[in-house]
């Protein structure tokens, strides 16, 4: 879908790829590197924000600056985020898979306005989950799966359908590499915090009814199909 808003999107989207993967694990794993450097197994253990702790020991009167990378770091990663999932609830509302109104687009500003407020409708009741650690594990452990079968998907058609047109083609190993990693980081919640896993994969599985009834069921009485348009 962001292939339609950006310009020379088969030029510039690898560019983009190629660019931010490398860069982002490398600063990554530097950071990680300069918090095993400085801090102890029990100072990183007892610290409720590792790079806070790692900022107040290893730069003293410039600590402040960790905060308020971690905040520009997350306003940049929410910002993503907000953009890509608008634009999913945009794409299946045009599939026909949500309702149809997430699939307008505002005439002025030529983005996806109703499925951004549906967005920010759904971040409003998550708030009311006090754990925001159990929030994380039931969305990311299910964004993950489905992130999987979809890069899955490119691998299955490289084996039955090498000949299609792809105007994006990467090098193989990249999406096998993706794959091992989402089925890792499945894998490891579901031994760690089964429960949050468990009802995470209840909350989706709780979905099939209304595809089955909604889009699967296609000779539906006229009432019905009457009461799901409005």
């Amino acid at each position: 879908v962001m292939t339609e808003e950006l310009k020379e999107p088969y030029k510039n989207l690898p560019r983009a790829i190629y660019i931010s993967l490398p860069l982002v694990t490398v600063i990554y794993v530097l950071a990680n590197v300069a918090y095993l450097a400085v801090l102890t197994p029990q100072e990183m253990i007892a610290s409720h924000a590792i790079a806070v702790t790692f900022g107040d020991k290893a730069l003293t009167y410039g600590a402040w600056i960790i905060p308020l990378m971690v905040a520009i770091s997350a306003f940049g990663g929410l910002s993503v985020h907000i953009m890509t999932s608008s634009r999913m609830c945009f794409s299946s509302a045009r599939n026909g898979h949500m309702p149809e109104a997430l699939s307008f687009i505002s005439v002025k500003r030529f983005t996806p306005t109703p499925s951004l407020v549906f967005l920010c409708i759904l971040s409003l009741l998550y708030l009311f989950i006090s754990d925001v650690f159990v929030l994380i594990t039931y969305s990311s452990v299910v964004e993950t799966f489905f992130i999987m079968l979809s890069v899955t998907g490119v691998l299955y058609f490289r084996w039955k359908r090498p000949e299609m047109e792809r105007p994006i083609k990467v090098n193989i190993m990249v999406p096998i590499i993706f794959v091992c990693i989402c089925i890792f980081l499945i894998i490891v919640p579901c031994y760690v915090v089964p429960k949050e896993v468990g009802m995470g994969c209840l909350i989706t599985v709780s979905g099939i009814p209304v595809y089955l009834v909604c889009i699967a069921w296609k000779n539906k009485p006229r009432w019905f199909q009457n009461a799901i348009n409005k």
